[in-house]
């Protein structure tokens, strides 16, 4: 029987307080590890923590920063392994869809998308490898989009530094085999979080949510939009000692959506 467990263990959630880092941070808790949730806003941090606690009994620690500014990282970083003692899971889980025609982006639009998606998975990776190195025991776990297997028609820079992401989960998982350090990408695709909430307030085509997310149901194989949580299992799975020969790869984990596996 597989069991997925995480007794003891600590892990390091970026986005943590919202969509898919709550899900996981939960899951997480539940399964006995410790978590250290980052994010930018306090309110929303302090909002979440209430929710974990009533999870399990394991340490919770929020950690406000911007993770595009590489002081912040490296300041989360010491404050989650300050508070834990050690990051054994590191979610890199951050950033938004963000899609224009190629030729409308700017300079700063995709140093932003980079800093943002690429180079904080980056620093805080780089940050927790020595002490999962001397440990010869490690968890990294990338979230990125469909765009990085299959980028579309005005897909850029979100497009562009997903498969950058998804370069780099090859690179980190092949440096690390020997350490025992394991490196792999779990590949959203439309889930009901937080983000098309967003996306349904700013559109005005006077549609209902449930409405908004039929449609969006309708071109997913399965015919029904995810959820979190769902998309959370996958990531426990990988964090826990039951995907111990797991490396290296990018999962989807989208109902079917995207057509490149």
């Amino acid at each position: 029987m597989v069991e997925m467990r995480m007794d003891g263990r600590c892990a390091l959630i970026t986005g943590g307080s919202k969509g898919v880092g709550f899900a996981a941070a939960k899951n997480f808790i539940r399964a006995g590890a410790h978590v250290a949730i980052v994010a930018r806003r306090e309110d929303v941090l302090a909002e979440a923590r209430q929710e974990l606690e009533k999870e399990g009994r394991g340490k919770i620690v929020t950690i406000a920063a911007d993770v595009s500014s590489a002081a912040d990282c490296a300041r989360a970083f010491e404050a989650a392994e300050k508070a834990l003692g050690q990051v054994d899971v590191l979610l890199n889980n951050v950033g938004s869809h963000n899609a224009k025609p190629f030729e409308t982006i700017t300079d700063e639009q995709w140093e932003a998308d980079l800093d943002v998606k690429l180079f904080s998975a980056i620093r805080f990776s780089r940050a927790a490898w020595p002490g999962m190195k001397s440990r010869k025991w490690g968890r990294i776990i990338n979230t990125l989009s469909s765009g990085a297997k299959w980028p579309r028609v005005g897909s850029a820079p979100s497009s562009v530094t997903r498969a950058a992401g998804m370069a780099l989960t090859k690179v980190m998982a092949n440096d690390g085999a020997a350490h025992n350090i394991l490196v792999n990408a779990v590949i959203v695709g439309l889930l009901q979080t937080d983000q098309w909430v967003r996306a349904h307030a700013a559109e005005n085509k006077g549609r209902t949510y449930e409405e908004y997310i039929d449609e969006m149901a309708q071109r997913i194989p399965m015919k029904r939009v995810g959820t979190a949580e769902e998309f959370a299992n996958m990531m426990l799975f990988l964090a826990s000692d039951a995907g111990s020969y797991v490396t290296g790869t990018a999962i989807n984990v989208d109902g079917g959506f995207c057509p490149v596996v």
